[in-house]
């Protein structure tokens, strides 16, 4: 997978139209300010009038190259040298947007329309792509940006210019809430605004560079106006208008505009408006925005890492320790390998692990003996802490490795993969020793499936993507952006993972990965690229197992989230189709996905560290 570049970028390219006797500035500024490491597109646009020959507009179209020529700095900038002179320049600029497919049009307001020779409330009523209207002054390095949001049909795009902006300026953003019924919410049966800020709540609780300020008020517009005299740029999304208004944006954006002293970006997006402008499904859009976002900023690559001596610094200067535990079962043919790589190059060569452990699961071949004459210390989770009962599960010896390592970072990668590299174990490590608010972290890789003899690039991960991914899109939509949610190379920081419970099946690395989001946030987990991992792949029926026990887990999750318990009737019990003697037949199994307590919570795991700290 190609290296993703670090920060936040949503917005790859936005035309600016320069147009003949309208100051492109503000719009210029306002798209620089967005558009970060995309690029900006600038056209010259002259209009002339229908009596008149177009032969007229040769001098204005002379002067718009060279204010293009002028503008136009920078290696994300770029003009296109022809100017386009036109009786109709609106249709020329729409039909320019179709071949160009621009994320954003911006328009200076009022004066690009009248220029363009088109009526606001015509080019607005189907935008050719999204639009931003832009009323100047717009600073070039905002401090304070203010974005209203009501969870309406615009207040995604909105936050994505709010966010990107902070982004580019560093500046601090505030977004406003104004609590206050729509006029006619009795009479047409709208849903309340409050209804549809909810699912821009929920995304705004997971950004933190955002602060939030709630006005309860009979005056809405009043309020916008009021707070945006605190803010140097006012981004919010057009209001719908009503069908007897005269105003193309509708009575609040319309008033804002003529009277904010802030400068103001106003959107609108191109998409069809929902049936109900402000349903709650309005405001869910925009967890689309901050998964965007995170996936940009905690999305890291492996060789950003390479240098382990600079980890080692970082370790030092953190006074932090570190532990690998290597959960296996039955993995003779691939220990050894794992075990000699890591060691070698991160303990021995140089001091970047202080310990590595092996948790077995009751090998019946020589694991256990391979580890040991490797000097790695091993222990059985089925005998360790045998008061609370040996249960079969990888998830079981993940829980129980807290308690016999010692490190602040606990990672674990899997004793099967072929390939073996140090890249598994420093990929990991990297973004928590480069960021202190970073507290879990997610590998990802290309997963190759055998085929026979032939090997299918990107074939495996079988239930990441029909069972993993789906329910994680359903449910838990903040996390749609974490590619392999299942793999078995991760690992975090012991002060988070002593607080979590962890699912004894296959279902831990789902129910980690939740558990982190809904104690902890979204900001505290990263994914790094791997590259490509080769291991043994597994035959259909584990896989459908797999599942069973995965969508046990989000269930469990749901059960929580919404206090009602929802398995207590459900089956737990899977019917294995099985073919012999030329009939079929089913078999029962009990797929059971069962749940260990935070291990802070465990009396001799508390006594130990008690212990350990005495004698520090």
């Amino acid at each position: 997978m190609k290296k993703r570049q670090r920060g936040f970028a949503p917005f790859r390219k936005v035309l600016v139209p320069v147009i003949h006797g309208c100051n492109p500035l503000p719009a210029l500024t306002a798209a620089r300010l967005v558009a970060g490491q995309g690029t900006v597109l600038l056209v010259g646009f002259v209009r002339v009038v229908e009596k008149e020959s177009l032969s007229v507009g040769a001098v204005p179209a002379r002067e718009v190259r060279a204010t293009l020529r002028k503008l136009t700095t920078g290696e994300h900038s770029r003009y296109r040298a022809r100017v386009r002179v036109s009786h109709t320049p609106w249709q020329e600029l729409v039909a320019l947007v179709e071949e160009e497919n621009p994320d954003l049009l911006m328009l200076e307001w009022p004066c690009a329309f009248g220029a363009l020779g088109v009526a606001p409330e015509i080019a607005l009523a189907h935008p050719p792509c999204d639009i931003v209207l832009v009323r100047g002054p717009i600073p070039g390095q905002p401090e304070h940006i203010l974005t209203p949001l009501r969870g309406g049909p615009y207040a995604e795009l909105a936050l994505r210019l709010a966010l990107a902006a902070t982004h580019s300026a560093h500046a601090r953003v505030t977004s406003l809430h104004v609590r206050s019924p729509l006029p006619d919410a009795q009479s047409t049966g709208t849903a309340r605004p409050e209804a549809a800020f909810r699912g821009l709540a929920r995304v705004l609780a997971n950004l933190p560079e955002v602060s939030q300020r709630y006005v309860d008020t009979d005056d809405p517009i009043g309020t916008i106006i009021a707070v945006s005299r605190e803010a140097d740029l006012l981004i919010m999304g057009a209001s719908v208008p009503s069908t007897d208004s005269d105003e193309p944006l509708g009575e609040v954006a319309d008033q804002v505009l003529r009277e904010s002293p802030a400068g103001l970006l106003m959107v609108r997006t191109k998409r069809p408006m929902p049936s109900e402008v402000a349903s709650e499904a309005a405001g869910q859009t925009a967890i689309s925005v901050l998964v965007d976002k995170w996936f940009a900023e905690n999305t890291y690559h492996a060789d950003e890492f390479a240098d382990l001596h600079r980890l080692v610094t970082l370790k030092e200067q953190q006074k932090v320790t570190i532990s690998l535990a290597l959960p296996a079962l039955n993995e003779e043919e691939t220990v050894g390998g794992v075990i000699t790589m890591i060691k070698t190059a991160l303990m021995d060569e140089v001091p970047l692990l202080d310990e590595i452990v092996l948790i077995d699961s009751n090998s019946t071949d020589r694991t256990r003996e391979i580890a040991a004459d490797l000097g790695i210390p091993v222990h059985i989770h089925q005998k360790t802490l045998p008061q609370y009962g040996a249960r079969c599960g990888k998830g079981e010896a993940l829980w129980k490795s807290l308690f016999v390592t010692r490190g602040d970072i606990v990672l674990w990668i899997d004793t099967d993969i072929i390939n073996i590299h140090p890249r598994f174990v420093y990929g990991l490590l990297g973004p928590m020793l480069l960021s202190p608010r970073i507290s879990f972290v997610k590998g990802f890789y290309r997963r190759p499936l055998k085929v026979g003899s032939r090997m299918q690039a990107g074939g495996g991960g079988r239930v990441t993507e029909l069972a993993a991914r789906p329910l994680l899109n359903l449910f838990y939509p903040e996390l749609s952006g974490v590619v392999q949610p299942l793999s078995g190379e991760y690992g975090g920081r012991r002060s988070a993972l002593e607080q979590l419970p962890f699912y004894s099946g296959y279902g831990v690395e789902t129910g980690l990965l939740i558990g982190m989001f809904e104690k902890f946030g979204l900001s505290t987990i990263a994914q790094v690229d791997l590259l490509e991992r080769i291991h043994r792949n597994q035959p259909l029926e584990p896989l459908s197992k797999m599942s069973f026990a995965i969508i046990q887990t989000v269930i469990h999750k749901l059960e929580s989230r919404y206090g009602q318990a929802m398995l207590e009737d459900v089956n737990k019990t899977m019917k294995l189709i099985r073919y012999d003697n030329e009939q079929f037949f089913l078999e029962i199994e009990e797929i059971a996905e069962l749940e260990r307590p935070p291990m802070i919570e465990v009396p001799e795991y508390v006594r130990q560290n008690e212990r350990i700290a005495q004698r520090e």
